[in-house]
């Protein structure tokens, strides 16, 4: 999950809690209505901006980005092996990245209907309904999200025994 996209929606989340909140400071607001068409576009836009950027020092840096999927080689000096294509240096940094695990119909049916929450920074609209399962720091900072920007909300924890 892009943490640049979860600090843009939290602060967005943030700004509808005020709103929310201001009548009881004395502030008249008639009628605010949230487009997530607009955060969404500029959200992008921002984070490939920055992204943009920092690749752009990385490069200034002569620092060299090697995309794809790799492996330490047996060789003597350290050696990492992208793609058929061997790379030695001295310090060899990996940034693996991650991906969640989804499980299959058969394993959990109705799974395929969900998605990652790599999903929620797709999604073109608010969902007037949403269920998150988990109750990690992300599942809980999207339903946050979700339902303070006016999403009915439900989340979901699994729980091996009984309390």
């Amino acid at each position: 999950t892009c943490s640049l996209c979860g600090q843009v929606m939290w602060n967005t989340a943030v700004h509808a809690e005020f709103i929310h909140d201001h009548a009881d400071y004395g502030f008249e607001t008639p009628s605010v209505k949230f487009n997530w068409r607009t955060i969404k576009d500029k959200r992008d836009a921002y984070v490939r901006r920055l992204n943009d950027i920092y690749e752009n020092n990385v490069k200034k840096a002569r620092i060299d980005i090697i995309r794809g999927y790799g492996k330490f080689t047996a060789d003597p000096e350290p050696t990492i092996e992208v793609e058929g294509k061997k790379y030695t240096a001295p310090h060899i940094l990996i940034a693996t990245g991650g991906r969640p695990a989804v499980p299959s119909d058969s394993e959990i049916p109705g799974a395929s209907l969900g998605m990652t929450s790599d999903g929620f920074f797709e999604l073109e609209e608010l969902p007037r309904r949403s269920v998150i399962v988990g109750a990690g720091y992300i599942a809980v900072e999207v339903a946050g999200i979700l339902s303070t920007l006016g999403s009915k909300s439900s989340l979901l924890i699994r729980q091996d025994k009984v309390v």
